[in-house]
C-alpha cells in the first residue's frame, strides 16, 4: 500500500488522486491521506507577508519523513529549491500549460482604476509594469472562492494559472491565456512534482515510471536560477523553459513589487543546472540583487 500525502484544497485533491490513478494502472494499491499545512491555516494575509519558504509543504515533508506517508504530490511552483535531508523529487510528470490566465475582463478591455485580483507578488508586479494605472488587490482562497469573489463584482479581472483552471474543468473562464513575453510564469508553474524518501524504496521506485524527461528538464533549469538568485515562492521572479531537442531556452525576469524595476534575460543551453545558474548570475549583475535585497 503506497500512502499519498496531499493538501485538502480542491486542486490539490485532484492533483493528488490524478497520480494516484497513474500509480493505480502501474500495479499499486493507495490511500490519500490529507494534511494541512500552514499555508492553508493562513487564509487571511498575503502569503508575501508571511515569508518564509515551504508554507505548503512543511507538514507535508515532515509526514514523509515520519514514515506516515510514502508520497507526497505537489505543484512545484509552491515547492523551495532546498529539500530536507532524506527526501527526493522522484518524478516530474508531463507539464501542464504554465501560463497565467485572466478570468473576468480581458487585458486590452481593462481601463485605469480597474481592480485586478491576485494573491502572487510576481503577478502583482508585472500587472503594474504594464504601466495601464490598475489596482491590484489581494485575493486569497481555494479557485472556487476565487471565482465567486469575482462573480460578486469584487474584481473586474482575476489572475489564475491556467493549469489549474484546466485540471479543475473550469478551462471555459479563461478570458485570455498571457503570453509568456507578458507575465511570465513562477518558477514550475503548470508542472508537478512526486516526492519520497531518498531511500530508493517501493514509493520512490514506482514515482520514477512517472517522469517526464522534457518536463525535468524544463523545470531543473528554472529551479537552478531560483536557487542562484535565493528566491522563495513569494519574491517577484519569474521564469520559463522550453526544450528543443536537446537544447533549452530559459526566460527570466525580477520585478520589483511595485512594477517599477525589470530585470529580464534570456540564454540558451544543453545542460539545465549550468543554464539556470548563468542566467541567474546574469539577472544578479543586471540589477535583480538590489531588487531582491529591497
Amino acid at each position: 500500500m503506497i500512502v499519498v500525502g496531499s493538501r485538502g484544497s480542491q486542486l490539490a485533491l485532484w492533483q493528488a488522486r490524478h497520480i494516484s490513478k497513474c500509480l493505480q494502472e502501474l500495479g499499486a494499491d493507495t490511500l490519500l491521506e490529507i494534511i494541512k499545512t500552514t499555508g492553508d491555516k493562513i487564509t487571511d494575509v498575503p502569503l508575501a507577508q508571511v515569508g518564509g519558504k515551504g508554507l505548503f509543504t512543511k507538514e507535508i515533508e515532515e509526514a514523509l519523513l515520519a514514515g506516515t506517508i510514502d508520497l507526497a504530490v505537489h505543484s512545484l511552483k509552491d515547492m523551495p529549491t532546498a529539500l530536507p535531508a532524506g527526501l527526493t523529487l522522484a518524478a516530474f510528470p508531463e507539464r501542464e500549460d504554465p501560463r497565467d490566465a485572466l478570468i473576468g475582463k480581458p487585458l486590452r478591455e481593462l481601463r485605469p482604476g480597474d481592480r485586478v485580483g491576485t494573491s502572487s507578488l510576481r503577478r502583482a508586479a508585472q500587472l503594474h509594469a504594464l504601466n495601464r494605472g490598475l489596482v491590484i488587490e489581494t485575493l486569497r482562497g481555494n479557485v472556487d472562492t476565487r471565482l465567486r469573489k469575482l462573480d460578486e463584482g469584487q474584481y473586474e479581472s482575476i489572475v489564475l494559472a491556467a493549469a489549474g483552471l484546466r485540471r479543475l474543468g473550469w478551462e471555459n473562464r479563461i478570458q485570455e491565456l498571457l503570453e509568456i513575453e507578458v507575465m511570465c510564469p513562477a518558477v514550475g508553474q503548470g508542472a508537478l512534482a512526486i516526492e519520497t524518501r531518498d531511500d530508493g524504496g517501493p514509493a520512490f521506485e514506482l514515482a520514477r515510471k512517472l517522469d517526464h524527461i522534457t518536463t525535468r528538464r524544463a523545470v531543473t533549469a528554472e529551479r537552478s536560477l531560483l536557487a542562484t538568485l535565493e528566491g522563495g515562492c513569494q519574491v517577484p521572479i519569474g521564469a520559463h523553459a522550453k526544450v528543443h531537442g536537446s537544447a533549452i531556452d530559459l526566460r527570466a525576469i525580477v520585478a520589483s513589487p511595485d512594477g517599477q524595476r525589470v530585470v529580464e534575460g534570456s540564454l540558451s543551453g544543453n545542460e539545465p543546472i549550468d543554464l539556470g545558474r548563468r542566467l541567474g548570475e546574469h539577472l544578479l549583475l543586471a540589477g535583480a540583487r538590489e531588487i531582491l535585497a529591497a
